[in-house]
């Protein structure tokens, strides 16, 4: 729910007892430039919420808690939305004791704060935990066991991604053949050659796969930062984040795990891929990870699936047109950025070990 703006705007500050709900909170919050969220108790939790409901729904004014409020409560009523705390407890100068935490315990609803929620590393543990022992698992096993497993055990939270590049038939006929309905990620960049937009909807329509969802950049951040269009030839790598990275990232956000058709055979950052792997954030499945390019070719030829157009032009990995040059070797990413000192997009972590290795820091209490 957003805020009513059709309320005049006013000076006075509004009170809003914490028993409030949320619904009266925004409605009386309408058109102040400053909220009291009156506390009858330091027990309350009700408070903490309406400040992080006001926050989402775009209220910018200040905002005050007042009441019988702790000293070690101050860091948490501010991570939450508060500007300013008001209690006999905590004197005009800030002084009183406080409790020094090591860990945070709400979201934070104006994006400032870096600290993922307690409750939050302690599910993030957890899920790594399990997808370490799923790696172990499946060491070894084929890509129809991989799939078959994982799929299972994360359903209805993952999904796949797909670039419909060169190789990407394989891993989308699998996927078909075990369960079509799986969500699969495109990220169309507006970028892409017109033989990749045309073989993707011939093998959505060959495969039978009935949930490809299409991920565009934001209109608005597009405008912003690649008014002429250009963006790929002053800077690739922001284009790719405003392109990919940040699309990918807003759809992932639905999902604990994502399947990929990255292979060690590609060398650089994936020489060493695992079939299950935790990033810190989400699990990623590489079913065709143990895979040479022999074998997938092999395996396009048993399969009878058809090639992109532009594998035999001298294309043996395909992205957008800007970033994308022929190559020599099969299966090769020689012709991806050439000339760059990269060879990913960044929609993969290059160090999703760091994030993994703070993730287990944390103690599941």
């Amino acid at each position: 729910m957003a805020l009513d703006s059709t309320r005049q705007l006013t000076l006075d500050p509004v009170e809003i007892p914490a028993e409030r709900s949320p619904e009266d909170a925004l409605h009386l919050a309408a058109g102040s430039e400053r909220v009291d969220i009156l506390f009858g108790s330091f027990k309350d939790g009700r408070g903490f919420s309406l400040a992080a409901h006001l926050r989402k729904a775009g209220f910018t004014g200040e905002l005050r808690a007042v009441g019988p409020l702790l000293p070690d409560q101050e860091g948490a009523l501010k991570r939450v939305g508060f500007d300013t705390v008001l209690s006999d407890r905590i004197d005009a100068g800030g002084r009183g004791v406080r409790v020094p935490f090591e860990s945070v315990y709400q979201p934070d609803p104006t994006g400032g704060g870096t600290a993922e929620p307690a409750y939050r590393q302690r599910a993030l543990v957890a899920r790594g935990q399990h997808a370490d022992a799923l790696a172990e698992m499946l060491e070894g096993a084929s890509p129809e066991a991989i799939l078959a497993r994982t799929l299972e055990e994360y359903r209805g939270r993952i999904a796949v991604l797909s670039s419909f590049g060169s190789e990407a038939a394989l891993g989308l006929k699998l996927i078909a053949d075990i369960a079509p309905a799986t969500p699969v990620l495109f990220l169309d960049t507006d970028r892409h050659f017109p033989q990749t937009l045309q073989y993707r909807d011939a093998l959505i329509e060959r495969l039978g796969l009935s949930h490809v969802e299409i991920l565009e950049p934001d209109p608005e951040e597009a405008a912003r930062e690649d008014s002429d269009g250009q963006l790929y030839a002053r800077d690739s790598l922001a284009c790719c984040a405003l392109r990919k990275v940040r699309p990918l990232n807003r759809a992932l956000a639905a999902y604990d795990a994502v399947i990929t058709g990255r292979k060690r055979h590609h060398g650089g950052l994936r020489g060493s891929v695992k079939a299950v792997e935790f990033d810190g954030e989400r699990v990623r499945i590489n079913p065709l990870a143990h895979l040479s390019a022999s074998e997938v070719s092999e395996r396009f030829s048993a399969l009878d699936l058809p090639n992109h157009p532009l594998v035999e032009a001298g294309y043996p990995s395909i992205g957008c047109w800007p970033c994308t040059a022929q190559a020599s070797a099969q299966g090769s990413r020689e012709g991806r950025w050439a000339g760059q000192e990269r060879t990913e997009c960044g929609i993969f972590d290059p160090e999703p070990g760091k994030r993994a290795e703070r993730a287990k820091s944390v103690r599941l209490i």
